[in-house]
């Protein structure tokens, strides 16, 4: 499992650090249209589609994202869409976590369908206009969620259930506790003070999102990536959610080793629209 793992971590970091450090947002925006077409296909049959129905799903999205992408939207200021977006997020997440794994069936299918669709959309969206801002600032965004993820899991081994003899999700992830949350929100406030740090120092073209959310404050610098660290703690939760509903351990085996897509970018669709939000507002 070990070796398969590390094989395809090397293959996805062969496609995905060109298409990232590429001088045009082109490549990027190619390598995440195939991604989130491929969320879009698990999220079918996440939610009981038929494997052609999933496929067409998949399509669907493709073409969404292309058409947004033809259309224009990605060179106009979508500060309403982040807003929106974060808004459902914050609200939807409160109200998928209260109801937990029952709940999640007893929704109208056409809702979960539209609802996961326009989420991917969202994120496709977010994440290329985050790399035409620049290399910085997407860096700034994805390894805040990759930061408080390894935080949140060496914090949870070491110091889980010793404060609050609780878990924090037990029928949705009984691995997570309050002690990995503090412990990655500890790691990305760390995380962002060291960035706004050697921003000053190397004064690149492009600044992180820290240096701007800095800039206005450092309170809203502390308040904006604790909360950005609890939305990707959201995003992982309502996929664990969704899986343990479906019944499946992964999203799918797109990843060999891994698992699928969603499983490696449920924390980063929450977090992509509300960063830009931050960063916009």
């Amino acid at each position: 499992m070990l070796k398969q793992r590390i094989i395809t971590a090397v293959v996805l970091l062969a496609i995905l650090l060109p298409a990232l450090f590429y001088p045009s947002h082109v490549p990027f925006a190619c390598v995440m249209l195939v991604l989130v077409a491929a969320a879009a296909w698990e999220w079918g049959r996440l939610n009981g589609y038929s494997s052609r129905m999933a496929l067409f799903l998949g399509a669907e999205t493709l073409a969404l994202c292309g058409l947004s992408w033809w259309l224009g939207l990605l060179d106009r200021s979508l500060l309403t869409v982040w807003i929106v977006a974060s808004a459902a997020w914050v609200l939807g997440g409160a109200a998928l976590l209260r109801v937990a794994v029952p709940g999640w069936p007893r929704l109208p299918r056409a809702l979960r369908l539209v609802g996961g669709l326009l989420m991917l959309w969202v994120a496709w969206l977010a994440a290329v206009q985050a790399r035409m801002v620049g290399i910085n600032f997407l860096l700034s965004i994805l390894v805040l969620v990759w930061v408080a993820d390894v935080f949140a899991y060496f914090a949870g081994r070491a110091f889980g259930l010793r404060f609050t003899h609780g878990k924090l999700a037990p029928s949705i992830s009984p691995g997570k506790s309050w002690e990995g949350v503090w412990g990655g929100m500890l790691g990305v406030v760390v995380l962002a003070v060291a960035w706004v740090w050697a921003d000053a120092a190397v004064r690149p073209a492009v600044v992180s999102l820290y240096t701007r959310l800095a800039e206005r404050g450092w309170w809203l610098l502390l308040i904006g990536v604790i909360f950005l660290a609890a939305m990707s703690v959201v995003g992982d939760l309502v996929e664990s959610l969704i899986k343990r509903s479906a019944g499946a351990k992964d999203s799918s085996a797109l990843l060999p080793g891994h698992g699928g897509v969603l499983d490696r970018v449920d924390a980063l669709l929450p977090t992509l629209p509300i960063a830009m939000m931050l960063a916009l507002l």
